[in-house]
């Protein structure tokens, strides 16, 4: 392990050194940078595409094409719903009543980093992001208005997959001397399977997923964040394309003054930014659908039309129905595993408390903020059938349809997206950074190694332009969920053993409520 971290180190220190000393001036350095982008790009089409063909495969159906991940993500939603008696639906109330505190004892000196509210912010800063503004669009540009519906159908089954996982992440969680908290999929894989006597098969599926992890961090955690974040700056503002370097620099240096204080700095920063990134993009959403009231029924109409008639989509509502359970799936992470990270290091003696908070998540995510967009993209009727995605799409049809109301949203939805950009890097460098020590060990050197080569890959990210780089590293975050379901349906059991004691304990009065 220690010479492969070493070479990794080697090859990105040697790929940054020659790119920067490549030219020293801007027309030089672009032309520098054009062609690592094209080297780079190529590597990948021509040595990893089959890996993304693998975990993208697609089956055709009804005149469109259906990712198997996308179902093995969704299959998976649906068997903890129905397994765990719906308890999105029914302990939603309770899981609100842990975030507010009401079942924290101000005395308890409970093994942890964070508050729960904390743990949310940071957990949910990784999933609110681009897929809200960028992915939303191309799901209603393909799937039409009937995308919705089910977009917010899987958001909501997908709050008993968070609820598995990050009940998981707190019981299997490892406190290390210093206080900090290492968890999430690769530790429950290999200790709660070898507690079932599966050690074998857990430890392979804990070392795939930390891999998997690591690679998604670099990509569609970081660089990918970088590159869009730059991209709106030249949109809103007029920055100039080839300012990405300084775009990646300023962005590098904030994120690095973040996670260099490792996961209680970037819960403080999160509980801060999510709540402000939310209210500016939901405030700009209601001001749209305030401008356009007696467009809101039509709208609403035309969504559960959609649904199930698929009007003007390839594949009919089946078309439609496969766009929204794609961009769902794709937003709140539910099932991949990665959220049970950040919920991990959560103070609370009681693992289950924080499977509660987590079931929230693509409650905010998917039904909240995505219908928000797609009631935008609705109103303001760029996109129209046939919905081929021949027209508008992705992050331009989402800009166009705010700036249709006012173009002053050209600027604050650029500031929504940086703002997203950000807080998705810094949770993604945890999660990477957790993965990266369980591969290789526990040290501060190992640490700053990783934030070191993190921070560089934001720089790399927002001055070239990508292809098949993005679609690898978006792979490698879903075949995160392969190795983190198997998981889940193994140790299932526990996680029901665990609700049912949490209960019990507050109908006997062991746990109290606090005012």
């Amino acid at each position: 392990m220690r010479k492969i971290q070493l070479l990794l180190s080697m090859l990105i220190l040697a790929f940054t050194s020659n790119a920067l000393a490549a030219e020293a001036d801007a027309s030089g350095f672009t032309r520098v940078i054009g062609q690592i982008s094209t080297a780079v790009d190529s590597f990948f089409s021509n040595y990893l595409y089959g890996f993304v063909e693998i975990v993208f495969f697609s089956y055709p159906v009804a005149g469109t094409k259906f990712p198997l991940i996308v179902g093995w993500l969704l299959l998976a939603a649906i068997i903890f719903t129905l397994y765990f008696g719906f308890v999105q639906i029914r302990r939603a109330r309770l899981a609100i009543d842990i975030v507010r505190g009401k079942y924290t004892d101000p005395d308890s000196k409970d093994e942890g980093e964070v508050s729960h509210f904390q743990a949310l912010a940071t957990a949910l800063s990784g999933t609110v992001g681009l897929g809200n503004i960028a992915g939303v669009g191309v799901a209603l540009a393909i799937g039409g208005p009937g995308a919705t519906f089910w977009m917010i159908l899987c958001g909501l089954l997908g709050m008993a997959s968070k609820f598995c996982e990050c009940t998981l992440g707190v019981k299997y969680r490892t406190i290390l001397p210093s206080g900090a908290v290492s968890g999430g999929p690769m530790y429950y894989l290999r200790d709660g399977l070898a507690e079932i006597g599966l050690a074998g098969l857990g430890k392979v599926l804990a070392v795939g997923f930390a891999l998997m992890c690591i690679l998604g961090s670099f990509g569609g955690g970081n660089m990918f964040q970088a590159n869009q974040a730059h991209s709106m700056l030249t949109y809103a503002f007029d920055v100039p394309a080839e300012y990405g370097l300084i775009t990646g620099l300023v962005l590098a240096t904030l994120v690095f003054s973040v996670i260099i204080g490792g996961m209680p700095s970037i819960a403080s920063v999160t509980e801060k930014v999510v709540p402000w990134m939310a209210v500016i993009y939901v405030g700009m959403s209601v001001v749209v659908i305030g401008a356009n009231l007696e467009q809101v029924g039509p709208a609403f109409s035309a969504i559960i039309d959609g649904a199930f008639t698929g009007a003007g989509v390839a594949g009919g509502f089946i078309g439609a129905l496969i766009q929204g359970l794609k961009r769902a799936t794709f937003s709140n992470e539910a099932g991949i595993g990665s959220a049970a990270i950040a919920h991990s290091a959560v103070k609370t003696k009681e693992p289950v408390t924080e499977g509660l908070v987590s079931l929230l998540e693509p409650f905010i995510d998917t039904v909240i903020i995505c219908t928000m967009t797609a009631l935008v993209i609705t109103i303001a009727g760029l996109n129209t059938a046939p919905f081929d995605g021949a027209g508008l799409t992705g992050v331009t049809l989402t800009a166009a349809s705010f700036t249709a109301t006012s173009e002053i949203f050209k600027y604050a939805l650029a500031i929504a997206v940086i703002l997203f950009a950000f807080s998705t890097m810094i949770s993604w460098s945890y999660y990477g950074l957790k993965a990266w020590t369980y591969l290789f060990g526990e040290s501060k050197s190992t640490e700053i190694l990783f934030k070191v080569i993190f921070c560089v890959f934001v720089v790399v990210g927002a001055t070239i332009q990508f292809g098949a780089v993005i679609d690898f590293s978006d792979a490698a975050i879903f075949a995160m969920s392969i190795f983190n379901i198997i998981g889940l349906y193994l140790l299932m059991p526990i996680v029901k053993r665990e609700l049912k004691l949490f209960i019990a304990k507050i109908d006997s009065g062991e746990v109290k409520k606090f005012d």
